[in-house]
């Protein structure tokens, strides 16, 4: 049997050293699941920002650009430009950037702005208002809750019914196209969980775990990815991310320290195509 070509995905994310989120998350995830991830860190750090005390940052801003336009005069291809955390204006024109030079590349955009109701600080009004206008360039989008009422313009709910929730989604989908939303409080009752159809859109339900653990929502939008790219459709591929991630958080120790991630090593090789 002919091995199928690797898809080569250029992932501008930042890279936080320790605590097993962003590209720490995203590339092995990506490769195992037989792709050619290529990193363009938007900035470097020795952690990520939730709970590990203030990490060294280093800027690429500098960077980032000579890179870009370096692939581009090798003749690099790319199937996927998948984006997430950006930190400022700067990086907006970046993402802008590379939209343009590959346009027949799958676009997908994790608009990371904030989580719990609120804003990350430190992000200005005109980048918010630019990851707005950047989501409508994209094919596809993963605001978790937080994210997705910001762009719709609305408060965030305590809780969803499953038809509010579909109908959140799909309200998000007029706008921007095809649309993920993670990190719905639907409650606990989900004695019946799976895949639940509406009009225009699912969802896919998991047992909601007390505990908290950074990089999840890029673990999730990184195996999202990797299995539209091997051609699952979104249903699938929202389906086997959540289920991924799930087992990861219920594989983690119950003592383990929660701001280091979660144990998604061991596990990695259940991607792998073949071993679905």
């Amino acid at each position: 049997m002919t091995q199928q070509q690797p898809k080569r995905i250029l992932c501008i994310h930042d890279l936080s050293g320790a605590g097993r989120s962003s590209l720490c998350a995203i590339l092995p995830a990506l490769a195992v699941m037989g792709h050619q991830p290529v990193p363009l860190p938007t900035a470097l750090l020795s952690t990520h920002t939730g709970g590990l005390g203030r990490p060294a940052v280093l800027n690429t801003d500098d960077y980032t650009p000579r890179a870009l336009e370096h692939y581009h005069s090798l003749g690099l291809e790319f199937d996927c430009i998948y984006t997430g955390y950006l930190s400022g204006e700067e990086q907006l024109a970046l993402v802008r950037r590379a939209f343009e030079l590959w346009p027949k590349a799958l676009k997908v955009t994790d608009p990371v702005m904030g989580d719990g109701g609120r804003l990350y600080s430190g992000l200005s009004r005109e980048l918010c208002q630019g990851m707005r206008e950047l989501c409508g360039r994209a094919d596809l989008i993963t605001p978790n809750l937080t994210e997705a009422c910001y762009l719709l313009g609305r408060p965030l709910p305590e809780q969803l019914s499953r038809e509010q929730a579909l109908g959140l989604a799909e309200e998000l989908a007029g706008l921007y196209g095809q649309v993920v939303v993670t990190g719905l409080p639907l409650g606990q009752d989900l004695a019946n969980a799976g895949a639940r159809r509406g009009e225009k859109g699912f969802l896919a339900e998991r047992t909601r775990l007390d505990t908290n653990f950074p990089g999840t929502g890029d673990l999730f939008a990184a195996v999202l990815v990797g299995e539209l790219l091997r051609g699952g459709s979104l249903e699938q591929a929202a389906e086997l991310a959540a289920g991924f991630v799930a087992d990861c958080i219920a594989a983690t120790p119950k003592t383990a320290d929660t701001r280091l991630g979660v144990w998604l090593e061991p596990h990695l090789g259940r991607l792998a195509p073949g071993d679905r």
